[in-house]
């Protein structure tokens, strides 16, 4: 990752950062991601609500949301399917799984406030863990919204599964793809 001229090392991170779906089988400790949400807890947060908990699978403890994710996927026959079997040992092959988590709060501004927060601290988490040349994908699968998925990692009523980040160090970084030049997305209002 070279730095381009008159780019500064925050803006080259953000810039250089992708999303990882290849994960080296190395482990990452409990303690290096708390480390990085510590970091991330200095995301724009309305009033300090700190609207976001965590759950953390590492190790041994991965099973348990390897499981819910079977547990949520529709049987066969009664059997589970061979896709759902080859995609839990995808998730059991990844290094740590962080479930992010928000109360929903019924008042919209509030609801809306959160989830800018709680982006927010999620997009400083990949850049910082970036930084230490960890890699990660955001996902918001539709069976984060299962009753049974839900109930099998202790989510509760009232409280929205915002993030799913699979975590590890990459096995292949992806080039970067085109984004679109702001100057054809922006109105300039200056009278």
């Amino acid at each position: 990752m070279s730095q381009q001229e008159g780019i500064n090392v925050v803006e080259q991170n953000i810039i250089d950062r992708r999303t990882i779906k290849s994960f080296k089988k190395d482990p990452i400790s409990a303690e290096v991601i708390i480390e990085l949400l510590n970091v991330a807890k200095w995301a724009p947060n309305h009033k300090l609500t700190e609207p976001w908990r965590f759950q953390l699978y590492v190790d041994e403890g991965k099973e348990q949301f390897v499981q819910a994710y079977i547990d949520s996927q529709p049987k066969v026959d009664g059997e589970v399917p061979e896709k759902v079997n080859r995609k839990a040992q995808y998730f059991r092959d990844i290094p740590v799984h962080l479930v992010v988590i928000m109360p929903e709060d019924p008042r919209q501004r509030r609801w809306d406030e959160d989830y800018g927060a709680i982006s927010s601290l999620i997009q400083n988490f990949q850049l910082a863990a970036w930084e230490r040349e960890i890699g990660m994908i955001w996902r918001t699968n539709d069976w984060v919204y299962d009753p049974a998925f839900r109930e099998a990692i202790d989510v509760l009523p009232g409280e929205k599964v915002v993030a799913t980040l699979m975590i590890g160090y990459p096995k292949h970084i992806p080039e970067a793809q085109p984004r679109t030049d702001i100057r054809e997305l922006i109105t300039i209002i200056n009278k």
